[in-house]
C-alpha cells in the first residue's frame, strides 16, 4: 500500500530531522526537504489515477469540464494551502502559516464564484418556470 510507504518516509523524516536539529540544523532542514520531496513523488501515481477518475466521471454525467476544472483547483488550492502552512508551523513561522491559510480561503472563495454564479442562475430558471 502506498501510505504505508508515505508514513515509513514521514517517520524516517522525521526522526532524522529531530535528532539532527541539535548538532546539525542545516542538515536538518535538507533531510525534511528531501523527505517531503519522496513523499510527493510517492503520490504522483495516486495523483494521475484520481484525475482520470475524475475525468470519467465528468464524461459519464455529462459535468463540463470548465466545472471539474474549478473544483479540482479548489482541492487543489486547499491541499496546497495546507501543504505550505504546515510547512511554516514545522519552523516555528505560525504567523505566516495563518496568513496563507488565510489566502487560501479568499482563492476559494473566488474561484467558487462562477459556481455560485451558475448554482443561481440555474435556481432562477426554476423559479420562472413555476
Amino acid at each position: 500500500m502506498e501510505i504505508m510507504k508515505i508514513i515509513g518516509v514521514a517517520f524516517v523524516t522525521a526522526l532524522s530531522s529531530v535528532l539532527l536539529k541539535a548538532t546539525k540544523p542545516e542538515l536538518s532542514f535538507a533531510v525534511t526537504v528531501t523527505g517531503i520531496i519522496v513523499i510527493l513523488l510517492f503520490m504522483v501515481d495516486s495523483l494521475q489515477s484520481a484525475l482520470t477518475a475524475f475525468q470519467a466521471i465528468a464524461q459519464t454525467t455529462g459535468v463540463s469540464n470548465g466545472l471539474l476544472k474549478i473544483l479540482l483547483k479548489i482541492v487543489g488550492v486547499g491541499y496546497l494551502t495546507e501543504f505550505g502552512a504546515g510547512i511554516l508551523n514545522d519552523f516555528g513561522s505560525s504567523a505566516v502559516a495563518d496568513k496563507v491559510v488565510l489566502g487560501g480561503k479568499i482563492t476559494i472563495v473566488i474561484l467558487s464564484l462562477p459556481i455560485l454564479q451558475g448554482l443561481l442562475q440555474l435556481i432562477q430558471g426554476f423559479l420562472q418556470l413555476v
